[in-house]
């Protein structure tokens, strides 16, 4: 059943039109000119700002004028990643949905309810002349999956509202009502490369086959991290055999566990056998110890070859100790809030580019203290083995707000509505209202969504009708309000 098939109800008309528009992070024209002229369509005030946001108001109807306006916020980007069969051009191809049962799926990509499902309802809002609401402002964000560019540059002169309806959470149910801060960093690593006789026989080694996630909801899963298992394989054959990194590659978005990595290695012809024989011994332990969380993982070699010259060894045994040493996965546990991650990180990215190895982390955590402590550790790294770290871009935390209106009607809402108390949780994902907090001033907010699985990685699925209860909950509030 195609997606088309809900095209009646307005929340999946508008999802299945987005999926159509490119929309991948860093590339966001179009969907931002999509929304604005959606805005002056309905003929409603309509801005973009200097970082393509959208904020779209719409009046408050009968009786509602003298309420505060009310923030509807959702970000238009989403993490584009696909299985490496998947032939999809995401800067042209529309996303393939499809629908299994109560859930919108996409086989082989994300499908971007994270977040466009959020954009999806503001927009069916909008259009909703028979809602009663107090003055509404959509804002749809830019860049939040990469660097919140959109949040940190959000042109706050264009808002008033003093309330935040984030739909940007992945359980229904639960109210989110802080999260984790964090940031991206990168460690380049020079490389030296040299022409040998020695070794003379090229070989890619794999690692394939693993789920992958998003790296603040999964990072507590025990799924393996290709990169991370890629550095394992490396050392483990560097014990018996000397080779020399010819080319590595791992991972497509810092802020996703990786999927897939591989590294060319040149090696002496007579080793062949011997790194075939590590390989077959290390995939099944790789096997047998991701059993339960990522059954799938797949360690496996075959001869290549490139025309790259090999790097020296002094860059060779970094690249593997690096590998081996930059923290990765859970780091603490909240000793607050039961089983929630209060710190990691995540190698989300090895790359060669150009004379530097690149790898990309992301480091989180709820406490910022521990989140440099996290960051002295790379930049400790990157001095012993001659490379240095690059900060790129960071976040602050979004802290709890004990005393929140909004946090009481929305919790009564979902009560009155459901017979059933709403979970007040924290995430560990990055979600922007942590910059909200900066960037407009003193605002009260709080997160909700439908329930999405697998944001982040090939086979995303979105709950049709989870999407239906929590768009009537959005509608049911603003009445409230």
């Amino acid at each position: 059943m195609s997606l088309e098939q809900l095209r009646d109800e307005r929340v999946f008309y508008h999802f299945e039109e987005l999926t159509k528009i490119p929309r991948c992070s860093k590339n966001e024209e179009q969907i931002s000119n999509y929304l604005y002229d959606f805005g002056v369509s309905l003929g409603l005030e309509t801005h973009r700002d200097k970082a393509m946001n959208i904020i779209i108001k719409k009046p408050a109807s009968v009786g509602y004028e003298d309420k505060p306006a009310v923030i509807i916020q959702g970000h238009m980007d989403m993490v584009c990643e696909k299985n490496e069969t998947c032939d999809i051009n995401f800067d042209t191809d529309p996303i393939i949905a499809e629908v299994d049962g109560d859930f919108v799926v996409a086989r082989e990509t994300t499908l971007g309810a994270d977040n466009g499902i959020a954009v999806a309802m503001g927009m069916a809002i909008l259009e909703d002349n028979s809602l009663k609401h107090p003055k509404i402002e959509l804002l749809v964000t830019t860049d939040e999956e990469t660097s919140m560019t959109g949040a940190n540059n959000l042109e706050s002169k264009y808002l008033e509202g003093t309330r935040l309806l984030n739909i940007d959470s992945e359980e229904e149910g639960v109210a989110t009502v802080s999260c984790a801060g964090g940031e991206r960093d990168n460690l380049k690593l020079p490389i030296v490369r040299n022409s040998t006789e020695e070794f003379v026989e090229l070989y890619k080694i794999t690692v394939g086959g693993l789920l992958g996630g998003h790296s603040g909801i999964d990072i507590d899963t025990g799924r393996g991290n290709a990169n991370k298992l890629l550095g394992r394989a490396l050392y483990t054959v560097y014990k018996d055999i000397d080779f020399r990194v010819v080319d590595i590659e791992g991972g497509s978005k810092d802020n996703a566990i990786p999927r897939l990595a591989s590294a060319t290695i040149a090696i002496a012809s007579e080793d062949a056998k011997k790194l075939e024989e590590i390989i077959i011994g290390l995939n099944s332990d790789y096997k047998n110890e991701y059993t339960h969380t990522d059954s799938g993982v797949e360690l496996s070699i075959e001869k290549t070859d490139s025309e790259l010259n090999p790097m020296d060894e002094e860059t060779t045994e970094n690249i593997i100790s690096l590998l081996i040493l930059i923290p990765n996965g859970v780091n603490t546990l909240s000793p607050t809030i039961e089983g929630l991650v209060e710190s990691s990180t995540n190698l989300g990215v090895v790359t060669v580019e150009g004379d530097f190895v690149v790898f990309k982390n992301a480091p989180r955590s709820a406490l910022e203290s521990i989140k440099e402590e996290i960051v002295d550790k790379f930049e400790l790294l990157a001095d012993l083995f001659g490379g240095e770290v690059i900060r790129t871009s960071s976040y602050p935390a979004w802290e709890y707000q004990e005393d929140s209106e909004l946090k009481d009607l929305v919790l009564k809402t979902y009560k009155d509505m459901f017979g059933k108390d709403m979970v007040i949780s924290a995430t560990h994902g990055g979600l922007e209202c942590g910059l909200f907090k900066e960037v407009i001033g003193d605002i009260e907010m709080i997160s909700i969504g439908p329930d999405i699985f697998s944001p982040h990685a090939p086979g995303e699925k979105m709950s049709i009708s989870s999407v239906r209860r929590t768009y009537d909950l959005v509608r049911q509030i603003l009445e409230n309000m």
